[in-house]
């Protein structure tokens, strides 16, 4: 799959939110009124929603069943930056080319808005969504999220690390691996900001250096492998233990089936996320409709959808407190408290660590990975 999301991830806090009054509105449902009217307009276009992506595929046939409405689903491995300019492209059109909705890069939500692309639409569960994942004005909105986690060949490692430090252990000489290049890749920075955050005990100020460091040492030690770690190479064991998102870890666990037998573990420290976002185009043919997929999207049902794709909705902690989530799903996860303290680090943050850690990495750790 050519998904190119997955390098756009960015990052804000999130907490628990409820309802004013201390009521939560996760049982609130689209209005009769929005209902109908979606089902006058009866199309909604998406765009970049791969069905092996977070769910998707039973997410759209979910909507469709509920709702009787066509989903003309277009470009599904396009970018964040491919999604917008897919509004841009079709201001003035009504057509089928036309994208009602968005779910992009959380970088993307701010500037599309100032660009004048989006419209503001509150869901009804919108006090259960974290305030600082969301555009207070509702421009857009975080919807899922992973961490940065440890995917590894059991078959080849004995025993699992369970922390970054770890990883500087004699055992895992020549074992560990970045999904992606440092120097340009988001998901290895994060990898690289996240074992500095862990090393400098949280201080986020300190944690780009910190991780370079580490980095550094794990290479010296002769534990860094500088190839681009994936399931293949994770199977061949080229690359035995890779830093990855949760959810692409826990996809490659059920693409391999056992051979070999993979363990994805979230780290007891530096545990970073990152979030993407929903939004509806300024322009959309089918406003209605795409309010309603919204609503569909951060109900109980459309987040537990998400949650079945290895992507955590972004009301995940709300659900599992009020037991929400089905076992058998969540027997499949790490466990719920691995993700408690996971860090949402701002975008101003962000741009910060990745100057530092893609401009530095050459002269701190000096591996070419390729």
């Amino acid at each position: 799959m050519n998904r190119t999301k997955l390098s756009r991830f960015v990052s804000l806090s999130a907490v628990a939110g409820v309802a004013a009054g201390g009521m939560s509105v996760a049982f609130a449902a689209p209005s009769d009124a929005l209902v109908a009217a979606a089902k006058q307009e009866g199309q909604l276009t998406t765009i970049a929603l791969p069905h092996d992506w977070c769910g998707y595929g039973a997410l759209i046939a979910g909507f469709q069943k509920k709702y009787g409405i066509k989903i003309n689903e277009l470009n599904p491995d396009a970018g964040s930056g491919d999604e917008v300019e897919a509004i841009k492209a079709n201001k003035g059109n009504k057509g089928p080319q036309a994208p009602d909705v968005i779910d992009v890069g959380l970088s993307f939500g701010p500037t599309a808005k100032a660009q004048g692309l989006l419209q503001p639409y509150k869901v009804s569960t919108w006090n259960s969504i974290p305030a600082e994942s969301k555009d207070p004005e509702g421009y857009w909105y975080g919807d899922y999220y992973g961490v940065l986690s440890f995917e590894v060949n059991a078959d080849m490692i004995d025993k699992v690390p369970t922390d970054w430090s770890d990883l500087l252990k004699p055992e895992y000489k020549n074992a560990v691996s970045l999904a992606g290049d440092p120097r340009a890749a988001n998901q290895a920075i994060q990898g690289i900001y996240a074992s500095g955050l862990s090393q400098a005990k949280g201080d986020a100020s300190k944690a780009a250096d910190a991780g370079l460091k580490f980095f550094a040492e794990l290479n010296k030690r002769g534990n860094f492998v500088p190839v681009i770690g994936k399931a293949a190479s994770l199977a061949q064991g080229t690359t035995p233990i890779i830093v990855r998102w949760d959810y692409n870890a826990l996809a490659d666990r059920d693409t391999l089936k056992g051979n070999p037998k993979v363990q994805v573990v979230v780290p007891k420290t530096g545990v970073v996320a990152g979030v993407y976002a929903q939004a509806i185009s300024a322009y959309a043919p089918h406003p209605n409709a795409a309010k309603l997929w919204m609503e569909y999207l951060y109900s109980d049902e459309g987040q537990i959808g998400w949650l079945a794709g290895y992507c955590h909705p972004i009301r995940y902690n709300e659900l599992v407190a009020a037991k929400k989530v089905p076992q058998a799903l969540l027997d499949k996860l790490p466990p719920a408290s691995a993700y408690k303290n996971a860090v949402f680090p701002t975008l101003s943050q962000q741009d910060a660590y990745k100057d530092t850690i893609t401009k530095q990495w050459d002269t701190a750790v000096g591996a070419n990975v390729k």
